[in-house]
Order: structure tokens, then C-alpha cells, then sequence
């Protein structure tokens, strides 16, 4: 009888062996493709959370991404080198930015190899260019060399590119691994770092926010607490001289007035006292509603100075005695006559004279009254408990008063400075400080001869127009009224432009103006400027930004940059510096202070080429 062997023939053996082989590798490269995808995500979501926790600076958690995205694909892929290009917007020539070690050390700087589409092989190195055509070339490429990086709304932030593997890298991964799952696995992880440079921007947009809102109700708080602490002052303020016109006035009523007693005099002095101390504070408000509005009419007469300044000194001269200090007077013989509002210089003067009486507690307090060119300088000083620097910062904020020891309370508004301040400049001048603490302070209005753009007769009867307000606090050193530096001022407000220009071309600078990003850039390529004026705010770019393009540019890096700002808060100066500005001015501009900037860094060494020039 016939007998079958039951065990599969020799051949069929043979033939099932390659599917069994073929489903094994499959399964591997399915796997090894999962779990090297899966790293990445895990990789990549840790560093979005901590984002999330904290808030780094700009560009470091995205820089965080493609390194994890650069390590994590290198590690999967072992035997190849790879890299991120990073462009700017609207660039064609971009930077390799991060490129992998490679687990071969035959080189110590990392290299990217690539075979670009006319077969040649092209090295790069980090920070090496690459052009933007070479990129798209290579995402064209079968299997590709790049892969675009994009945010979900499509705008490219680089690429990733890695290097053409050899005939054995497939093999290196495991056996019978294939070019489809290296595009699979680059595909993908070039797809989940979308999500995630997604997800930091939208994380980044939200902390900004949160912090823009922050610093808005800080400041709406900070705004609440000087109303408050003004309605307080005021309250205080008023009614104190009201309670003794109120007082006084029934005791003359109740007593039947009678001017042979000397003790009704008293009454009626300390009813007229307070009254126009009443009538000062309500002034100092007034003033600066109608200031602010632009509605403040000033009276300009020819004031004689001499007579008005003895006249002011007559008036705060019973303080002084009851405080037993010292009243100093001490005019130029050359001082005579001033074009201006005697009503208002009283007002400034009285306002300084019993600020300095008012923190003074044993010494002296003085008015000093001096001409220098065009302009007159009155300059009150004291011997008292002086002004902290940080103080000094917030003297001119309305509101705000100094805390003062030589008092048992706070005297005043807090308004005082601001509207002596506003006044100097409605007058075309200025109002500085010095003081030092323990050691007085001295305040000082400029103000010019004749009110700015305003003809006034001169003694031979021809006219003689007055100066701008922009002359005041002009050096009177020589060497700085011809100093011919060029200045390029990029500013978009007109008034402010015009006014440093008119101060900056009476020291003899030669200022050159635009009023946009856009017009700077082209007068660049004609202008070689000592220095920059560059204001935050233009209607084409924000100035910082512009910085930063001029610190990266070899051609304009060492120019001398000075920001000029309505950025006036706690922490906006170190803002600016760390933009590339070298020194920061806030506005409204002290002109004085921005003639110092300028002279200090007019006065580099100049280079090869402006010697040449």
C-alpha cells in the first residue's frame, strides 16, 4: 500500500520562507516608525508644556523644537546627518541653523551632505548660507532632501533637510528597511512639529496678551491710587483754608466787628491769608485743565525783572522768617527786562520758592537770576533735606508729591511742579532740577528773552524775532556750535521733528529727517549719520525692530543708535537697550539731556571710511 508523508514538501518550504521574512521586516518598520514618532510627540509636548508654565524669551522654546526635532530624527535614522535652514520672510537666502552629530566622529564639526538634483554633492556647515532655490530643489527630489516647516497657517519657518543616505543606511536601520519609511517618518515629524511651533505661537500670543492686560490694570490701579490720594490732598487743602475763612468770619460776626481792635485785624489777615491760599490751589487746577486743553491765554508784556523778583521774595518773606531761614536775592546786573507774562513768572516762582521753604528746615533759600545768550535763567536753591534720584524721575507726574519730613503731613496738590513745568514751556522754555539728598536741591526755569516766533520792537525801532522754545538750554561752549556732525532723526511726529532739528542746528549738527522705516532705509544708502535718533513708534514699523535689522547689518552696525520714546515705565529703558539702542531718551524730550547724548557719541572715533569721505 502506498504511504503519504504527512510534512510539507522541501519546496514548498522554500517558497512560504520570503512572505514569513517579508511580514517580519514590515512589522519592524512599522514598529520602529511608531515608536520613533511617538519619542518625538512625547519629546516635543514636554517642551510646549513648559512653555506654557513659564516665559522664556522670544525664540529660545522655538529654538528648543528644532533641536528636539533635529536629535530625535537623527537618533531614528543613525547613519545620517540633519538640518534646519532658517529664512526670514521674503528672504531667498536663508542660514543652516542646527545640524546633527551623526554617530560617525571622523569629523569634529558637524557636516550636512547632500546630492542636489544635478547630481553633485553639496556640504554645509552651521551657520553656513543656503540658497532658497537649492531648498526647493531638493523637496522636489525622489526620495525627497527637505521638507518644508510651516505653522498651520501655512507660513514657512524653515526647512529640515537631511543628508542623502548611503546604499547600506536601510540596511543599518534593520533588515529590509526602506526609503518609504524614511520619507514616512520625516512626513510625519515635519507634521507634529507644525503642531507644536502651532501651539508655542498660540501659547506665546496668549502670555502676551496676559501680560499686556497685567500691565494695564497695573496701571489703571497706579492711575486709581494717585485720584484717590489727589482727592484726599485736595479735600485736605480746601477745606483747611475754608475752615479758617469759616471760623474767623463768625467770630467777627458773633463779636461785631471793630477795626480799633487789633485782634479783629488778625482775623480779617488770616481770612485774606487763607483765601488766597485757597485760591492758589484751585488756580494750580484750573491751570492744568487749561494747559492740557491748549486753552491757557498768556499776557506778554516787557517785564521788568529786578522789580518783579523782589516783589515775589516780599511774598513767601513771613514764611521764610517763621521757619528762621534765610532769604537770598542775588540778580545780574545785566538782567533788566523779560517779554513774557508777569502774572505767570510770579506764579512759577512762587510755586519753586515755597516747595524749597517747604523742605527746608534750617539755612537757606535763594533765588538766583542770570543771562546766558538769548535766554534768562531763574534758578531757585535751597539748603534742605534734597530729592532722592528715583524721586526725581516722578517729580513732574501730576500728583505726586515727595514725602516730606520737614512736615507733619503732605502740604499741597501735588500739582504744583507740573503746572510751573507746563508753563516754562508755554513760554518756549524749560524747567531742570539738581538735588542730592541731605545736601538741597535747585530748580531751574530757562526761558528766552522774547516769546518764540513772536516780532518785538528793539530799542532802534527795527524788529527782532524771538528764538523758538527749541534754543533753551543751548551750550554755550564753541566747539560744540560747529561740530558739522551729520544726524539722521527718524521721527513721524512733525512738531517734535522740527523742534530737534531747529535745537540740533544751532549747536551746528547737520540733521537730516525722515518720518518712516521705509525712508530710512533709502536714505541709509546715501547718508553715512554719526548717529541715529530713532523713535519706537512709526506709522511703517516699530522702531526697535529696526534697530535690531541695523545691529545685524555689518554696513550700520557701529552706528550710534538713541531711542527716543513715549516709553517712559519702570523696565522700558532696559527694553530698548536690549533691542541694540546705546542710550534711551523719554519724551517729552529734554533737550539739554539730548544734546549731552548727542555730543557723547558724535565724539567716536571715526571710521576708515568717513576719514576717506
Amino acid at each position: 500500500m502506498q504511504q503519504y508523508s504527512s510534512l510539507p514538501k522541501q519546496h514548498s518550504q522554500i517558497e512560504t520562507t520570503p512572505t514569513l521574512l517579508k511580514t517580519i521586516q514590515q512589522l519592524r518598520a512599522e514598529l520602529w516608525l511608531e515608536s520613533s514618532l511617538n519619542q518625538l510627540q512625547s519629546h516635543l509636548n514636554d517642551c510646549v508644556l513648559s512653555a506654557s508654565k513659564t516665559v522664556p524669551q522670544p525664540g529660545v522654546v522655538q529654538a528648543e523644537i528644532f533641536q528636539i526635532l533635529v536629535n530625535d530624527i537623527n537618533s531614528a535614522l543613525k547613519n545620517s546627518h540633519v538640518a534646519i535652514a532658517l529664512f526670514e520672510p521674503h528672504e531667498t537666502v536663508g542660514k543652516v541653523c542646527y545640524i546633527s552629530t551623526a554617530s560617525s566622529r571622523r569629523s569634529q564639526s558637524p557636516l550636512l551632505e547632500l546630492i542636489d538634483k544635478e547630481g553633485k554633492k553639496r556640504r554645509w556647515r552651521s551657520q553656513d548660507s543656503i540658497e532658497l532655490q537649492v531648498l526647493q530643489d531638493l523637496e522636489q527630489q525622489k526620495p525627497p532632501g527637505a521638507w518644508q516647516l510651516t505653522y498651520d497657517s501655512g507660513e514657512v519657518v524653515g526647512w529640515i533637510m537631511i543628508s542623502t543616505p548611503s546604499l547600506s543606511a536601510d540596511r543599518d536601520l534593520f533588515p529590509g528597511a526602506t526609503a518609504k519609511f524614511r520619507v514616512q517618518l520625516l512626513t510625519r515629524a515635519v507634521s507634529q512639529c507644525t503642531v507644536a511651533l502651532t501651539q508655542l505661537r498660540q501659547i506665546q500670543y496668549l502670555q502676551q496678551k496676559s501680560q499686556q492686560l497685567s500691565h494695564s490694570n497695573l496701571e489703571l490701579e497706579r492711575t486709581n491710587q494717585l485720584k484717590n490720594q489727589f482727592l484726599a490732598n485736595t479735600s485736605h487743602e480746601i477745606r483747611t483754608p475754608l475752615s479758617s475763612i469759616i471760623g474767623f468770619t463768625h467770630l467777627l460776626l458773633a463779636q461785631g466787628y471793630d477795626p480799633s481792635k487789633e485782634r479783629h485785624q488778625e482775623y480779617l489777615n488770616i481770612i485774606q491769608s487763607s483765601g488766597k491760599h485757597l485760591l492758589a490751589l484751585i488756580n494750580d487746577i484750573l491751570d492744568l485743565s487749561k494747559i492740557e486743553a491748549n486753552q491757557l491765554e498768556v499776557q506778554w508784556e516787557t517785564v521788568n525783572l529786578p522789580v518783579l523778583c523782589r516783589n515775589v521774595l516780599t511774598l513767601v518773606k513771613e514764611k521764610a522768617a517763621s521757619k528762621g531761614l534765610k532769604l537770598l536775592l542775588d540778580i545780574d546786573p545785566n538782567v533788566t527786562t523779560l517779554v513774557a507774562d508777569p502774572l505767570r513768572i510770579k506764579q512759577m516762582l512762587l510755586n519753586l520758592l515755597f516747595n524749597a521753604l517747604k523742605f527746608t528746615n534750617q539755612g537757606t533759600v535763594g533765588l538766583k537770576v542770570v543771562t546766558k545768550g538769548l535766554f534768562v535763567h531763574f534758578t531757585v536753591w535751597d539748603t534742605g533735606t534734597g530729592i532722592s534720584h528715583e524721586d526725581q524721575h516722578k517729580l513732574f507726574q501730576p500728583y505726586f508729591q515727595v514725602t516730606n519730613s520737614a512736615t507733619s503731613r503732605e502740604e499741597g496738590t501735588g500739582l504744583g511742579l507740573v503746572v510751573t513745568r507746563k508753563l516754562a514751556e508755554v513760554h518756549g522754555g524749560c524747567l531742570q532740577v539738581e538735588s542730592e539728598v541731605q545736601h538741597g536741591s535747585s530748580f531751574t526755569i530757562i526761558l528766552p528773552l522774547t516769546p518764540m516766533g513772536e516780532p518785538w520792537l528793539t530799542e532802534d525801532g527795527g524788529e527782532e524775532r524771538g528764538e523758538t522754545c527749541s534754543l533753551f538750554c543751548l551750550p554755550t561752549d564753541s566747539a560744540s556750535l560747529n561740530s558739522g556732525e551729520k544726524i539722521l532723526l527718524v521721527e513721524d511726529d512733525l512738531p517734535n521733528a522740527e523742534l530737534i532739528k531747529i535745537y540740533l542746528g544751532k549747536l551746528g549738527y547737520q540733521v537730516t529727517w525722515v518720518n518712516s522705516a521705509t525712508k530710512m532705509w533709502e536714505l541709509l544708502k546715501q547718508l553715512n549719520p554719526t548717529v541715529i535718533l530713532m523713535d519706537v513708534n512709526l506709522p511703517d514699523g516699530n522702531g526697535l525692530n529696526l534697530v535690531r535689522q541695523l545691529r545685524e547689518d555689518g554696513q550700520y552696525r557701529m552706528i550710534p543708535i538713541i531711542a527716543q520714546t513715549a516709553m517712559a515705565m519702570k523696565g522700558d529703558r532696559e527694553i530698548c537697550l536690549a533691542a541694540g539702542v546705546d542710550d534711551y531718551i523719554s519724551k517729552p524730550i529734554d533737550l539739554s539731556l539730548l544734546a549731552t547724548l548727542v555730543a557723547k557719541y558724535s565724539q567716536r572715533p571715526k571710521s576708515t571710511a568717513e576719514t576717506e569721505s
